[in-house]
């Protein structure tokens, strides 16, 4: 009778063990979930190489061309100057790194001067085709209204600039708000040179607007833009540094039904007469 009980103190380590085992489980699960809830970190590779430089194609957007490269594209905008609703064009030339520098190999462009205003930030507002009434002041005993031949409607701004004419070739129609003549037409042959009017940068060289043809648009400091319309070549690109009377397209006629130049002066996204400014 007393050899029986240690076969009953025998089952006690098999009760140990068990529960040790039951424990190793339990912390090797906890330690499983703990590692499977951390976050899962995205796969750079997914994203696309940026280029310094990126050209506008037919669809893009401001986000999608950001997205397809993991990039802000808030930041995008801010690099180009690109002011909300972030609205791009077909060719245009979008900066991607703010280390990017494009060289063209038409010219060298001239770096601004210590003493010189930098360009102030502003969203570019493009010519528009619109036609626009003009309502003249009404005096106190009216008698016959006329309309103004030459109108401006801004005035011109104290600048550090030096002008020159953008053409050698005769002025076919000046200024003149009332028909919808925003700037100066300048007559000529295909392929007389045009010039830029004021040292600059490039910020649009395209055909996206039809009835202006290949356009070229200039800003310069002081929130001056010049516009070069309806020409038959474009030796520019947008983005490249220019100086005043460097040749920068060639005169054509497209958009428009005779060969030409029209050259628009605005300030501050208002269109002036460039009579006053030119020399």
């Amino acid at each position: 009778m007393l050899l029986a009980r240690p076969q009953k103190a025998s089952k006690m380590p098999k009760v140990w063990m068990n529960t040790f085992m039951m424990s190793v489980t339990v912390v090797a699960a906890i330690t499983m979930v703990g590692c499977a809830s951390k976050p899962q970190v995205n796969n750079p590779t997914r994203y696309a190489t940026a280029p310094d430089f990126y050209t506008v194609r037919s669809g893009d957007t401001l986000s999608k061309i950001a997205n397809r490269y993991g990039l802000s594209y808030i930041s995008v905008a801010e690099m180009n100057d690109i002011a909300p609703p972030y609205r791009i064009y077909v060719n245009q030339s979008i900066r991607l790194k703010q280390s990017a520098n494009r060289n063209n190999n038409r010219s060298t462009p001239r770096p601004l001067a210590t003493t010189d205003t930098q360009i102030q930030r502003q969203a570019i507002q493009l010519p528009a085709n619109n036609q626009t009434t003009y309502t003249p002041p009404v005096t106190k005993a009216p008698t016959t209204v006329q309309t103004p031949v030459n109108v401006a409607p801004t005035t011109i701004k104290a600048t550090s600039l030096r002008w020159v004419k953008p053409s050698n070739g005769p002025v076919l129609e000046n200024f003149n708000a009332a028909s919808n003549v925003k700037g100066l037409r300048y007559g000529g042959n295909v392929g007389d040179p045009i010039f830029a009017a004021a040292d600059g940068q490039v910020v649009y060289a395209a055909d996206g607007l039809k009835e202006y043809g290949n356009l070229v648009l200039i800003k310069h400091i002081d929130g001056y833009i010049t516009a070069y319309a309806h020409n038959n070549k474009m030796l520019v690109k947008s983005g490249q540094n220019v100086t005043a009377g460097q040749k920068v397209a060639e005169m054509g006629s497209s958009g428009a039904t005779k060969t030409m130049l029209e050259f628009q002066v605005r300030l501050d996204g208002k269109p002036i007469n460039p009579a006053n400014i030119l020399p």
